[in-house]
């Protein structure tokens, strides 16, 4: 763990340089509609609301440090916040309306302060500090952050024409505490609940033209299991659950709701030069980048679960079994039967002049493996392959 002291740190503003230039690249990435992660599939489109609380929490971060003067990085693994920092920030939020009405307003400590230096031809410490701590909350007030746990939304309905059911594909988003990594989830699941069957899908086999949807809709679209649903995903997104463990409990768990594919997208870790430990031989080759800001290197995982068949219901005269999804496992990867997928991805992203000092290594074979890598110079991304 790095604790990192006073704004002044180096340290602490490199890191924040680093990861403000990490996520506007990734950014930059996912807002291209031409980047792989658009073809096929809504992941681009889904991550980018998680980045952007992402990308505010790290600012809330930044300016709690001009009156906490500590914050930690899991140094030597992630490479992002320890969970303390993601509990604090989420408590400060549910506290900041309250806190501020007890604090003098901005206009009146900026006149505090001017009065302050020209009265005692000092600097008004306590003053910027309490000043620093009103900026602080009221961005966290405003602003939407990546949260212990991001409640889910449904962000998609159509009508799956063979099995005549509605699907909704649900999205939401979990910091998990022990690998200190940001995750965002999106599943496609099937309902087969008699009443939203009724009101979801016409006659002709789509989706119902009467029913106004007014998407994204909080929750799981329907209301009879979203309050279930939501308690269901803030227990099972821990990274350390399988994808397969989370959609055979879901499936387990819902008689009616069947879902067809999983897919976790798991931000990190995250790399950067002299302050960052999860890569003793990185680490050291950016340390070697001529500029600060582009020393780091980003990854990030796609996995992906999905359903091979669904076995029908069984209704017995003593007992019934529900539908049962068989979610297919890549046996063949080794890899993929370890995470428990039936596809992933890695990704890694990384600043020209940090790929330039990999490749001058000799390093980017070795690094890069088993990474699709995406190299960003100014506002463009070239991927590679």
């Amino acid at each position: 763990m790095l604790p990192m002291n006073a704004p002044a740190d180096s340290a602490v503003a490199q890191y924040f340089s680093t990861i403000r230039s990490a996520l506007g690249g990734l950014e930059i990435f996912l807002g291209d509609r031409n980047s792989p992660l658009y073809r096929n599939s809504v992941v681009g489109e889904v991550v980018m609301p998680y980045l952007s609380r992402l990308s505010a929490s790290f600012t809330c971060w930044e300016n709690r440090i001009g009156f906490v003067k500590q914050f930690r990085v899991s140094r030597a693994e992630s490479g992002f916040p320890v969970f303390q920092n993601v509990l604090e920030l989420e408590n400060d939020r549910q506290s900041a309306e309250k806190r501020l009405a007890a604090m003098p307003e901005a206009d009146q400590l900026r006149a505090e302060m001017a009065d302050f230096i020209l009265r005692q031809k000092a600097f008004p410490t306590d003053l910027q500090t309490r000043m620093a701590e009103r900026l602080y909350l009221e961005q966290i007030g405003k602003g939407d952050i990546f949260s212990p746990f991001v409640l889910p939304e449904t962000i998609r309905v159509a009508v799956n024409p063979k099995t005549m059911r509605p699907y909704y594909v649900v999205c939401w988003g979990a910091f998990d505490g022990t690998a200190t990594l940001p995750m965002v989830y999106m599943a496609t699941i099937e309902d087969s609940s008699e009443n939203v069957v009724k009101m979801l899908v016409g006659q002709d086999g789509k989706l119902n033209p009467e029913v106004d949807i007014p998407l994204p809709v909080g929750g799981l679209l329907n209301p009879e299991l979203a309050s279930r649903f939501d308690d269901f995903a803030l227990k099972n997104s821990a990274y350390s659950l399988t994808p397969v463990t989370i959609a055979t409990n879901l499936d387990k768990d819902f008689p009616t709701l069947h879902p067809k594919q999983l897919r976790r997208i798991v931000l990190g870790p995250f790399y950067s030069a002299g302050i960052t430990e999860n890569n003793e031989r990185i680490n050291e080759i950016l340390s070697k980048v001529r500029k600060p800001e582009n020393a780091w290197l980003l990854t990030w995982t796609v996995q992906e679960v999905f359903s091979k068949a669904e076995r029908p219901a069984q209704k017995g005269f003593w007992s019934s079994t529900p539908a049962q999804e068989e979610f297919h496992i890549e046996t063949d990867d080794l890899e993929a039967t370890r995470m428990g997928v039936s596809a992933y991805e890695k990704h890694a992203l990384v600043p020209h002049d940090a790929y330039q000092a990999l490749y001058a290594a000799g390093e980017t074979a070795g690094i890069f493996g088993a990474y699709k890598v995406h190299v960003i110079s100014g506002n463009q991304v070239i991927s590679e392959g």
